[in-house]
């Protein structure tokens, strides 16, 4: 007995009319000829959008205006606060012209003064009474306060403090004389020596029973303005000291000079000392 599941598919395919085998080719061959043209259209469009596409960004890129070149700046570190800049080869017109004036009233002057002491800078035969001539000399014998403390039984302090240069100018009476010394130092050294005038006169302890120095007067003149009394050896000495800026002068005046004849010595000599420091 025939299969059943063979038996149906007879019994349904018995009266069906079946297409002669060249009509199946054609129409394969037709199917064939849709389906390669439909994709030969697919290939075509896309190509063709994708050109779309391209021109269309093409056209963006045209229509934007090229960028302008990059600046490079050249990057430096930052600037050390602690280091001063360094000052141009040149200087501009107007600040030559400012540099070039008189320095500001009161304002320390950046010229470096001359190591030589001007005649000027000591006292003149003018500003003495009269009877006074002028002569040459460093005075007589030892007359400054330093030959004074070999007569102290303690070691002291030098006076004189990086002293750069020198001058003497000394006047004579019939009766008596007078010289001064002027000495040069750093503006700190010429504090620092009167300072140390002042230690001498209060450390120095007599050999001699009766032997004595004091400071008599201050603030006498100039910058700092001292006078020191003495007696040595039963002979009694006065000694002025006047700074003015980077000056010292030293001088011997009588031995009976007053404080206050001190005074008017001590302001001729600052006014002189100006001819030879910057400090006025």
């Amino acid at each position: 007995m025939p299969d059943q599941l063979f038996s149906d598919l007879y019994h349904d395919t018995d009266r069906l009319t079946w297409v002669p085998v060249e009509e199946v080719r054609r129409r394969g061959r037709q199917r064939t000829r849709r389906t390669r043209v439909a994709g030969a259209l697919a290939v075509a469009v896309a190509v063709g959008v994708l050109a779309s596409g391209a021109a269309v960004l093409a056209g963006q890129r045209d229509a934007t205006p090229p960028l302008p070149p990059a600046t490079v700046v050249p990057t430096t570190p930052d600037a050390d606060p602690t280091v001063s800049p360094t000052p141009p080869a040149e200087s501009s017109p107007s600040h030559s012209a400012q540099s070039s004036g008189p320095p500001t009233s009161g304002a320390p002057s950046s010229r470096s003064p001359s190591r030589t002491i001007p005649a000027g800078a000591t006292l003149q035969l003018a500003d003495l009474p009269p009877g006074f001539t002028m002569s040459q000399g460093k005075g007589k014998g030892d007359w400054t306060l330093e030959s004074a403390t070999i007569y102290c039984e303690n070691q002291l302090p030098a006076l004189a403090v990086g002293v750069r240069s020198t001058r003497f100018a000394q006047f004579d009476s019939p009766t008596d004389w007078l010289v001064e010394r002027v000495t040069r130092h750093s503006e700190a050294d010429a504090v620092t020596s009167m300072k140390r005038m002042r230690r001498i006169v209060a450390d120095c302890v007599p050999a001699r029973p009766g032997d004595s120095l004091s400071i008599l007067a201050e603030g006498l003149g100039g910058d700092d303005g001292v006078l020191v009394g003495g007696e040595i050896e039963g002979i009694p000495a006065r000694w002025l000291f006047v700074r003015r800026g980077d000056l010292v002068a030293q001088l011997r005046l009588d031995h009976q000079t007053t404080p206050n004849e001190a005074r008017q010595f001590a302001k001729l000599v600052a006014d002189r000392l100006c001819a030879g420091t910057d400090a006025c």
